[in-house]
């Protein structure tokens, strides 16, 4: 399947919050200690992270993302790809 038809949703385990217009994820599931797994999103995978809801594909989250803001659609095709692969990585979502 390609990774455009894909849905995923948020792993519960991942607590998201807004600071200063950055948005925070942090694991619930390691260490207060563990700084290096606190990870920090730019404006962009900030919109990406919160249509993530396991119902829209990301086909459908670059659309929004493309009516959202001024960028290249295969820029941020490239830079879905890459955000989707770590916030896996980290276990911030998981495939519906």
């Amino acid at each position: 399947m390609e990774i455009f038809d894909q849905r995923f949703q948020k792993d519960p385990s991942i607590v998201s919050q807004e600071i200063a217009g950055e948005v925070i994820l942090v694991p619930v599931r390691r260490s207060v200690g563990e700084l290096d797994s606190i990870y920090t999103l730019n404006e962009t995978a900030a919109y990406a992270w919160s249509l993530i809801d396991g119902q829209r594909t990301l086909e459908e989250i670059h659309g929004q993302i493309i009516s959202e803001y001024e960028v290249d659609e295969d820029v941020t095709r490239q830079d879905l790809i890459e955000l989707v692969e770590m916030l896996r990585r980290i276990g911030a979502i998981i495939s519906v």
